[in-house]
């Protein structure tokens, strides 16, 4: 017997070993390039990050959690532009960020996820919706355009630190983020968001012009001066003394606000959502945006506004009021920025149903969100009334997330009854929707998908997802299939205007 006679082993190559490795962990992680764009009352700017994300290794989870963050590059901080109008300059918007691309050496097409943030007064601007628009379709390939006080108000609380922070400590803190128009609060126990509210409180209620007169007073500045008796104008304005009262009469109204304490006529009229829900007792007071520069004291400047006078009659009040101590948990101004570009966007599970991947991407898809039944027996019935109501809200949409956490084994049964419950209440809009979204937290995607499309027969596009959290939330953005690993990234958001 010869050693010819035997088959010889293949022996791999350094380089098939390396290519092997790479396929391997290709197919369990995911790096995406982000940016988060703020379009403020007072300041817009923009940062670059890098986010990366894993397969759990528990079981057969198939979920991707985010295992790193960083930050790739931040952009100067612009006053943000406006017209004599009073509404935004877009082109100059649009210059400044067409820069940063620039400076930062990045592409549009460089870029994976991000979201495109209107804040404070500028979502009340008359060309909000344009400049919106605009720099979604300009910033990368699948960006979002978002607003709304809730979710800027979560974005800051991740983007300061303050939720890191939180359950660091092990402890709960109140998170304050004080911009140009509105004051956003978040209630965070333990690393948890318990609640979310705003209030139109902010540095740039009253501004100058390029001209130097303050001819800026926006109608939170109005319901103030009236309420202490005083005239609103350029001239008024013009006093310091003037300008400080407001300044703080505001912070009144503010202490107010984030104390719990029964809100006067005029805290009332300022309140942008319902107030903070009480279920937690802070044991700190954590600051993020522009005003926290001056509470912490690292901006002295003024920028022809009162953030500075604001800043300190705000402080004085809450250590009179709470005596709790105030916490620079390590983002300022940037915080909703680094939210934006770091913690809008979720990465699906592996176990999709994609039949038409030519689906993708979707954007402003309204979500209705249902519990469903966690015991052994799905009831249809009351799973298709569940639905039913949340439609109520929506006019026949062409594109439609049905969003649910799946307990329990994927049983046959079960399965069926949970599709026959959909089915049956989005059956007299089956003409209607050219896109179902079945948006599931659990690893029952495909099995969902396959089973309405082949055996309930369903007659529209369905992109079933699973491996997605979904809480109260309005709308979402789908990405198209990244191969390997064969996800999809969603983006989920809160729009002012749907």
């Amino acid at each position: 017997m010869h050693e010819s006679d035997f088959s010889h082993e293949h022996v791999e190559t350094a380089a098939e070993r390396a290519a092997l490795a790479r396929t391997i962990w290709d197919q369990d992680n995911v790096a995406f390039k982000t940016v988060g764009i703020d379009v403020g009352s007072s300041t817009s700017h923009l940062l670059f990050a890098k986010v990366m994300l894993q397969r759990q290794s528990q079981g057969l989870s198939s979920r991707f959690v985010v295992v790193g963050r960083e930050i790739a590059w931040r952009s100067p901080i612009l006053l943000t532009p406006f017209l004599p109008d009073g509404t935004i300059d877009a082109n100059k918007l649009g210059a400044f960020f067409q820069r940063c691309y620039a400076d930062a050496g990045l592409t549009q097409s460089e870029i994976d996820s991000g979201a495109v943030i209107l804040t404070g007064e500028a979502i009340k601007r008359k060309n909000a919706r344009a400049i919106d628009e605009l720099f979604a379709e300009q910033a990368g390939k699948f960006v979002c355009a978002t607003a709304g006080h809730k979710l800027e108000s979560r974005l800051a609380a991740h983007g300061s630190g303050a939720v890191a922070l939180s359950q660091a400590r092990d402890t709960c803190l109140l998170h304050i983020d004080v911009g140009g128009g509105t004051t956003k609060l978040a209630l965070i126990d333990r690393g948890t968001i318990l609640g979310l509210s705003a209030f139109a409180v902010g540095g740039r209620l009253i501004a100058q012009d390029a001209d130097g007169a303050w001819s800026r007073h926006d109608h939170a500045a109005q319901l103030v001066a009236a309420d202490l008796g005083m005239e609103i104008s350029s001239a008024a304005l013009a006093d310091e003394a003037v300008r400080r009262r407001i300044a703080e009469r505001l912070a009144e109204v503010a202490a107010d606000a984030i104390g719990g304490k029964s809100l006067d006529g005029l805290g009332q009229s300022l309140m942008l959502t319902e107030p903070l829900p009480r279920i937690a007792t802070p044991t700190a007071l954590t600051f993020s945006g522009g005003v926290a520069e001056y509470i912490f004291g690292h901006e002295q400047a003024e920028f022809g506004d009162i953030a500075k006078p604001l800043a300190g009659a705000l402080a004085r009040e809450l250590s009179r009021r709470t005596g709790l101590p105030l916490i620079d948990p390590g983002q300022r101004i940037r915080a909703t920025v680094i939210g934006a570009s770091q913690f809008t966007v979720q990465v699906s599970g592996k176990t999709i149903y994609l039949p038409d991947p030519y689906v993708l991407p979707v954007h402003n898809v309204p979500v209705v969100r249902v519990k469903l039944d966690a015991a052994a027996d799905i009831d249809a019935e009351r799973l298709s009334a569940d639905i039913r109501a949340g439609l109520e809200e929506i006019a026949s949409p062409e594109r439609l997330a049905v969003a649910f956490a799946w307990h329990g084994d994927p049983e046959h049964a079960r399965l069926k009854a949970a599709g026959e419950g959909l089915v049956r209440a989005l059956a007299p809009l089956k003409d209607d929707i050219k896109l179902l979204l079945p948006v599931i937290d659990g690893d029952v995607g495909k099995t969902f998908g396959r089973l309405l499309h082949r055996e309930l027969n369903w007659p529209g596009k369905i992109v079933s997802i699973d491996g997605v959290e979904l809480q109260e939330l309005d709308y979402i953005d789908v990405g198209e299939l990244i191969a390997p690993p064969g996800v999809v990234p969603v983006v989920i958001k809160s729009l002012l205007f749907a």
